[in-house]
């Protein structure tokens, strides 16, 4: 079975390594494909948007994800199923709801039997010594409910995904940054629907505003319908809206801080 992995772990130390390690010895005949391990530390919202977009894309398996700022705390380490059979692990912070979510959450577990953790649990490092673990005995065909205790699925702890807002008269909406990319390309809490609640369509000059600062942007498909250096508005791969420079950072430009506001407005 397919074991897929996320983490805010990085690359330069052995986390991830180590992960894999685990699982491997547990259930050498896994196939384990790492989402990322570049989220940004302790971005509990993005990890949870980043594996909520890609999971379509991934073979139906079991999902470990680890960004656990609460680990060591009396939060809860978690085994989910989803409506697709889809089987999640790692912290109860809403990390995992998102995603599973999508095709409705029908089995929740604290997982709290030892059998299925290794020997010496660190107070920090779950990810090594209870989620990798759970997540190889899962791949293998143990049962969910052998991990431990049902949960009440509305229990879980969820996650505040901010809305997106209008007012100021026609033609403005307030957004949030959601993420920054490695690319500075900045997620947006919009979609195309909400673009078109304010009559932005491809080509519209617009003005982004945050933390007193405005700056020209255009709505635009691709990259390739701007100049170079020019701010763009476009609808990314996942159908969501961000903001890029085109051949530039955007985010180093506007001072991109996740969770900040920004307005848009028709030029």
């Amino acid at each position: 079975m397919f074991i897929t992995f996320l983490t805010d772990f990085g690359l330069q130390d052995d986390f991830v390594g180590t992960c894999h390690g685990v699982i491997k010895r547990i259930a050498p005949e896994s196939q384990i494909i790492d989402i990322t391990h570049g989220i940004p530390a302790q971005a509990v919202l993005q990890g949870a948007l980043v594996l909520a977009n890609t999971l379509p894309y991934m073979p139906v398996g079991v999902h470990l994800a680890v960004v656990d700022p609460g680990v060591g705390s009396h939060r809860r380490p978690l085994a989910l199923r989803d409506g697709d059979g889809r089987l999640y692990v790692g912290p109860d912070n809403g990390l995992l709801v998102p995603a599973a979510e999508r095709a409705g959450i029908t089995d929740a577990h604290e997982l709290a039997n030892p059998s299925y953790a290794l020997e010496n649990v660190s107070r920090t490092f779950h990810g090594r010594d209870l989620f990798a673990p759970a997540a190889a005995h899962l791949s293998r065909g143990v049962a969910i409910g052998d991990l431990g205790p049902p949960i009440d699925p509305e229990a879980l702890v969820r996650l505040e995904l901010p809305e997106p807002s209008y007012g100021d008269g026609d033609g403005v909406v307030h957004a949030t940054m959601l993420y920054v990319d490695s690319f500075g390309n900045i997620a947006l809490n919009l979609t195309r629907d909400d673009l078109e609640r304010v009559a932005v369509a491809p080509g519209t000059r617009l003005e982004l505003e945050l933390t007193g600062e405005r700056y020209y942007a255009v709505a635009a498909r691709t990259f390739a319908d701007a100049r170079a250096g020019d701010v763009i508005l476009f609808e990314d791969s996942y159908r969501n809206m961000s903001v890029a420079i085109s051949n530039g950072n955007a985010a180093a430009m506007l001072h991109a801080v996740v969770g900040r506001p920004l307005s848009i407005r028709v030029a």
